[in-house]
């Protein structure tokens, strides 16, 4: 394995998914990610969204940033924090609310269990 892996989605097999259905708000939303790294307890890729609206919980750290669209999390509190291309941020453990998806939305990611 090289010590340099430029992140693209060349770098990984896409997987697809979606939200579980008891998480599912609005929409048809509908995952890829490319999970080009996953090293003890560390994971580095790109993930990208459709539309649609889902709950979110976190039990892991994670940073990442949009690379493209737009978004908006809001937390169980209320506090809508929108996202388009360039924002940066990170959601820690005990992090709990919702992730829109307005415009279809990529991120890069590195997530720590």
């Amino acid at each position: 394995m090289p010590n340099f892996l430029r992140l693209t989605p060349d770098a990984a097999e896409a997987e697809h998914d979606a939200p579980a259905p008891e998480k599912l708000i609005s929409g048809d939303p509908r995952f890829t990610t490319w999970n080009a790294e996953e090293i003890d307890g560390l994971y580095c890729g790109i993930w990208e969204a459709t539309p649609g609206k889902w709950r979110i919980s976190y039990d892991e750290w994670e940073y990442c940033r949009i690379l493209k669209g737009r978004s908006v999390i809001t937390s169980d509190d209320g506090t809508e924090y929108p996202l388009t291309a360039g924002d940066s941020f990170i959601l820690r453990p005990g992090f709990s609310g919702t992730w829109e998806v307005i415009e279809t939305t990529r991120k890069d990611y590195v997530i720590r269990l």
